[in-house]
Parts: C-alpha cells; structure tokens; sequence
C-alpha cells in the first residue's frame, strides 16, 4: 500500500495550492481519505476528511470555508484545494488513509481528526505561506 501526496510548495498569503494524494494497492472508495498537517514544534492535526460511511467532508474548524477536500474514484486520487491560505497554514501536509468511518470526531460540519485512526500515511508535502 502506498499513498503519494504531492503538489506542496511556495505561495504567498492570500493564494491557492493544490495538493493530490495517489493511492496504490488500496481501493480509496473503501476507505476513510482524509489530510493531515504538521507545523514545526506542533502536534499533527487533522485538516479535512471525507467519511466512508456517507462520503460526508468535515474540516477544521480553521479551514473551513477555504479549503476542500475531494475524490476521484477513478483514478484512485483524492486532493486538497486550499484558498485564501495564512501563514498559519505552514506546514507539512499529509495524506491518510483509515478504515474506521471517521479516523476522530465531529461535532456538526468540524473534524477533530486522531493520528491513532489512521491506517496508512502519505509521505508529506510542504506547504509554506509566506511573502
């Protein structure tokens, strides 16, 4: 099993960057996808998921409303789009896989996303908001 996450770099605050995470040996539609961050010096935190269950998103609470997570059956793929990024949003983006249906808890439309939940991790990509 392999998840290869890409599409991390430069960008000034207020942008837009795009990440995608390739998922081999596995079939994403039996899955909970979601990603993941981890700033320098902080613990890693679930950004965005979408749930097996019901293919419901949730997000963090801080995230909301700019960022999106998706899928594309297809070619085996999910993304992150994320706009009007802050410099709060540096960091390591990972991508991750789990079999439970929600890898944390909701409370309504916010995610509280658990590192113990998940199954399988991307390799990263760095995602640094900064002008």
């Amino acid at each position: 099993v392999q998840l290869q996450a890409s599409g991390g770099g430069l960008v000034q605050p207020g942008g837009s960057l795009s990440l995608s995470c390739v998922a081999s040996g596995l079939t994403l539609d039996d899955y909970s996808i979601a990603w993941f961050r981890q700033a320098p010096g902080k613990e890693r935190e679930g950004v965005a998921i979408i749930s097996r269950m019901d293919r419901s998103t949730y997000y963090l609470e801080t995230v909301k409303g700019r960022f999106t997570i998706s899928r594309d059956s297809a070619k085996n793929t999910f993304y992150l789009r994320m706009h009007r990024l802050e410099p709060a949003d540096t960091a390591v983006y990972y991508c991750a896989a789990g079999r439970g249906t929600m890898m944390g808890e909701s409370k309504g439309s916010t995610w509280y996303g658990r590192r113990d939940r998940v199954d399988y991790w991307g390799q990263g990509t760095q995602v640094t908001v900064s002008s």
